[in-house]
């Protein structure tokens, strides 16, 4: 670790038992959470140079105790291995992490969502009279616009 980049463990910073609460029945305890701070780039004098505001958050999806194996399977195939946010919005190291948990719950969350499968359906009498009467509408307005033969 070298001055420009500290790395935690996995929840060494983290009071024990804490927990990112993803929905009612799943909690990631911090301790699954590998975080890494380096300093921001860009603009901004002698605080952006000396202070490790960025914040690289991971979770190792395949090696979490917290998932079950469909939740496991399924962050997998949408995301890989690893869920990885990067968040340097905020020139505090505190809000930079607090957005990072938000977002990587959000992406967990997304990620977990069930897709429905959509039920194919026939279009009710009413709309197909609707659109049959619509055509109708447009082919009388065409017809007026013809040139007539006047001969």
């Amino acid at each position: 670790m070298g001055a420009m980049s500290d790395e935690m463990e996995p929840g060494s910073d983290a009071p024990e038992g804490s927990v990112l609460r993803i929905s009612r029945t799943l909690a990631i305890p911090h301790r699954e959470l590998t975080w890494r701070f380096t300093g921001s780039g860009g603009p901004g004098g002698q605080h952006a140079n000396t202070a490790n505001t960025k914040v690289d958050l991971r979770f190792d999806v395949e090696a979490s105790e917290a998932l079950g194996p469909q939740q496991r399977q399924r962050l997998l195939s949408r995301y890989g291995r690893e869920v990885k946010v990067v968040e340097s919005g905020q020139r505090s190291q505190a809000r930079n992490r607090d957005a990072a948990l938000g977002r990587l719950a959000d992406l967990i969350r997304d990620g977990l969502r069930v897709e429905r499968r959509r039920v194919a359906t026939k279009p009710g009498r009413g709309a197909v009279e609707r659109r049959l009467q619509a055509k109708r509408q447009r082919s009388d307005t065409k017809k007026q616009r013809r040139s007539r033969n006047w001969d």
